[in-house]
């Protein structure tokens, strides 16, 4: 998903940038928020779980963190968001978003941005995608995250299997 998302927007002319940590990262700032190119996601097809790490983050489930985040994005011009992630996630985004153009005033009000930043970014989209490896988000019938588990599953209980036959111990599987 990561991959698919940033080489798309770059092919329709997007600035594409990874959220190291997921809201952790948002909230952080800095070298967690990293533009993202075609090559930086070369190779990573193979690979499970998430390439650009994820946290869960108390300071966003307050206000003050979801407006550090707010600077955050708003200092890179990114108005918008692909949330990979559960309920957690994506209820979070969805209070995010509403509490957008609220986080902007007070963002111009404390100095810390002017109104026509405040205007540029005036709106904040997000596609919410859901990635979990429980598979229990209701209304899907498989999530990003729960096919490379079980892929990741039967790949070891395959090599149990291959060792305990070499052992002559394949009866107990």
């Amino acid at each position: 998903a990561v991959r698919a998302v940033v080489r798309m927007g770059i092919y329709v002319g997007c600035r594409v940038y990874f959220i190291r940590e997921g809201y952790q990262g948002m909230v952080d700032g800095g070298v967690n928020i990293e533009e993202a190119t075609w090559a930086s996601v070369s190779g990573i097809m193979q690979k499970g779980g998430t390439t650009i790490g994820s946290a869960r983050c108390r300071d966003f489930r307050e206000r003050e963190g979801r407006l550090k985040a707010a600077l955050h994005l708003v200092e890179h011009e990114i108005t918008n968001l692909v949330v990979i992630g559960g309920d957690g996630s994506l209820t979070g985004a969805n209070l995010f978003r509403q509490e957008w153009s609220s986080l902007l005033e007070e963002l111009v009000k404390n100095g810390k941005i002017s109104q026509d930043i405040a205007d540029r970014c005036q709106h904040l989209h997000i596609v919410g995608m859901v990635g979990s490896i429980d598979n229990d988000f209701c209304g899907t019938d498989m999530t990003i995250g729960t096919d490379s588990a079980l892929h990741r599953i039967i790949e070891a209980v395959d090599a149990i299997r291959t060792t305990a036959q070499s052992h002559q111990r394949a009866s107990v599987l």
